[in-house]
C-alpha cells in the first residue's frame, strides 16, 4: 500500500453486551462479455424470448460434447492481470454436482482444484488518504445455470434456459472487509476494473454481477465466528443492508447464549431482514470430480503477456494521472475515474484548459444534473466542446460564474455554441467600471439609512452588490462590483 495511504480505523457494532467485528468474504459471479456461450456458440444476448438463446449442447442433449470458448478463457486472464493475479498456466474444469430444475445436465462445469486465475488484491479507498487491500483468492470459470419461473401460472412453473451456459466469472475474496462501507466500496471498485478491463459489463439490474456475502461477526481479535452466506445479492444498496441486517442477526443470537448455525441464507430488502435458505453445503456435497468430456486448459507465457501488453489504464493509475496531470484533486480525481466514459469525457473537455475548472463543471453541474434526469452519460445532451466553452467564456471573463449557469440550462434544453448564445442573447458579462459604477452610486442615493448601518457592520454590504446587480440584469462583473461597493461605503 502507498505509503501516502492508511488502513482505516476499525469499525465495530455495539451490542447489549459490547463490541463486536463484523468479517466479511465476498464471492462474486461476474458474466463474461462475451457474444458466445462458455461451452457453445449460442448467443448471450439479453431480453431475447424464453429458450431462443439454447443450443443442443446448454440442453444437455445425449452426445453433445463441451468446447471451451477460448475468448472467455481470454477475459479471465485479463481480469485476473487487472488485479495484479498470478495466473495459472495449466487449469482444469470439474463437474460440481447438485440437482436443480433449470441445470439441464444435472451438474454445472466449473473449476475447483485449479483455477484459472490465483491470488491477487483489489485496493479499495474508503475516503481520501484511507484504503484497504482487499485479497481475492482465486477465479475461476463456471457455466451460469438457467431460470426458474414460478409467478406465470398458478400450478406450473416454467425454466428460461436462456442463460444455461453463459461464461461466469467466480471472483472470490479473502475474509478482508470489517464493515458494510467497505463491502459496498470493494464491489463498486470490482466493477469499475471489470468495466475498464471490457470483461463484465456489470450490469447488476441484468443479473450480470450478482454477490454471495459471507457474514460473521467476533469479539475484536478473538476468533472467527461461524459464517453464514447470503446467497444472489444484485445492488450494493442491498449488500450493505445485508452485511448490516445479518451481523445484528448473529450478535443478538450470540449475546442470548445461542450458537450461530453455517447455513445459507436470502435477504428480503424489503423487510430488512435475512431467512434461512438451507444448510451450507462444503465441497464434498458436490462431488466434484474432473470433467472426462474436457480437457486440461494450458496457457503458454506468450499468451498471457499478450494480453498483458494490451490492458487498458487502470482506474488507480488513471487516478494518479489526472491528478499530476491537471491538478485536481484527488477525490474529484476519483469521482471522474469511477468509469471509463467520465474519465475520457473529462479528459477531451480539459484539454487545453484548466482541469479543475472543467472538473468542477462536470461533477458539480453535469453529473448532478444527470442525476436529478435519470441519465446515464452517454445520454447527455451537453458534450465536452459545450462544457469547454463554458469554461472558457468564464474564464475570458465574458460571462460570470452566475450568468455561467444559466447558459447551461439554455445548453441543456435547447442546445446550441456557447460563445453564439452569449452575443445573441445579450448575456455577456459587464465590465465598464463607469456602468458599474453608476448603478452602485444610484444604490447607495437611494438608501442613506442602509448606507450608514453598513458602515456601522460592514457584512450589510453585501445587500448594496446584490441591489446593484439586480439593477444591472445579473450581468455586472462580481469582483469589480464588490471592489466598487466597498470602497464607496469605505468599509472592508
Amino acid at each position: 500500500m502507498s505509503a501516502a495511504l492508511r488502513e482505516p480505523e476499525p469499525k465495530y457494532i455495539s451490542g447489549a453486551e459490547g463490541e463486536w467485528e463484523v468479517v466479511i468474504g465476498m464471492e462474486v459471479h461476474a458474466q463474461v462479455a462475451s457474444e458466445a456461450k462458455l461451452f457453445s456458440g449460442a448467443s448471450t444476448s439479453f431480453g431475447a424470448e424464453p429458450n431462443a438463446n439454447v443450443s443442443l449442447v446448454d440442453a444437455a442433449m445425449p452426445g453433445m460434447l463441451p468446447v471451451v470458448n477460448a475468448f472467455c478463457v481470454e477475459q479471465a486472464v485479463r481480469t485476473g492481470l487487472g488485479i495484479a493475479a498470478r495466473i495459472n498456466l495449466r487449469s482444469g474444469f470439474d463437474r460440481k454436482n447438485y440437482f436443480y430444475p433449470d441445470l439441464p445436465q444435472g451438474y454445472q462445469i466449473s473449476q475447483f482444484k485449479t483455477p484459472v486465475v490465483g491470488e491477487g488484491e483489489v485496493l479499495v479507498e474508503l475516503e481520501p488518504g484511507v484504503a484497504r487491500k482487499v485479497g481475492v483468492e482465486r477465479i475461476h470459470l463456471e457455466q451460469d445455470a438457467g431460470k426458474s419461473i414460478h409467478d406465470l401460472d398458478p400450478e406450473s412453473s416454467f425454466v428460461d434456459l436462456n442463460r444455461s451456459g453463459v461464461a461466469l466469472m467466480e471472483i472470490v475474496s479473502k475474509p478482508d472487509m470489517r464493515s458494510a462501507e467497505e463491502a459496498g466500496a470493494y464491489l463498486r471498485k470490482l466493477r469499475t476494473i471489470l468495466r475498464y478491463l471490457g470483461t463484465s459489463d456489470g450490469d447488476m439490474e441484468k443479473g450480470n454481477l450478482r454477490a454471495d456475502v459471507n457474514v460473521s461477526v467476533r469479539r475484536p481479535g478473538g476468533p472467527l465466528g461461524t459464517r453464514c452466506e447470503i446467497k444472489n445479492v444484485n445492488s450494493i444498496r442491498f449488500v450493505m443492508q445485508a452485511v448490516e441486517t445479518e451481523a445484528r442477526r448473529q450478535i443478538a443470537i450470540l449475546e442470548d447464549g445461542g450458537e450461530i448455525d453455517q447455513e445459507t441464507r436470502l435477504f428480503d430488502p424489503r423487510k430488512l431482514e435475512t431467512r434461512a435458505m438451507r444448510s451450507k453445503e462444503e465441497a464434498q456435497d458436490y462431488r466434484y470430480f474432473p470433467d472426462p468430456d474436457l480437457p486440461p486448459l494450458v496457457l503458454t507465457e506468450a499468451f498471457v503477456e499478450g494480453i498483458r501488453a494490451g490492458l487498458p489504464e487502470l482506474p488507480d493509475a488513471k487516478t494518479a494521472r489526472l491528478v499530476a496531470q491537471y491538478g485536481v484533486t484527488d477525490y474529484d480525481a476519483s469521482v471522474l475515474a469511477a468509469e471509463r466514459a467520465s474519465a475520457d469525457f473529462f479528459e477531451e473537455a480539459a484539454q487545453g484548459r484548466d482541469g479543475k475548472s472543467v472538473a468542477n463543471w462536470i461533477i458539480n453541474e453535469l453529473f448532478g444534473r444527470l442525476n436529478k434526469e435519470g441519465l446515464d452519460l452517454a445520454a447527455s445532451p451537453i458534450s465536452t466542446a459545450q462544457i469547454g466553452g463554458v469554461v472558457d467564456l468564464v474564464a475570458k471573463g465574458d460571462i460570470s460564474g452566475k450568468i455561467a449557469k444559466d447558459l447551461f440550462e439554455i445548453l441543456w434544453t435547447e442546445g446550441g455554441d456557447p460563445a453564439a448564445l452569449v452575443e445573441a442573447r445579450g448575456m455577456r458579462q459587464v465590465t465598464d467600471e463607469g456602468a458599474i459604477e453608476a448603478a452602485v452610486d444610484a444604490v447607495i442615493a437611494a438608501n442613506p439609512e442602509k448606507v450608514e448601518q453598513a458602515k456601522a457592520k460592514p457584512s450589510l454590504a453585501g445587500w448594496f452588490v446584490g441591489q446593484a446587480m439586480k439593477a444591472m440584469g445579473g450581468k455586472a462583473n462580481p469582483q469589480a462590483l464588490n471592489e466598487l461597493v466597498k470602497r464607496k461605503l469605505g468599509v472592508e
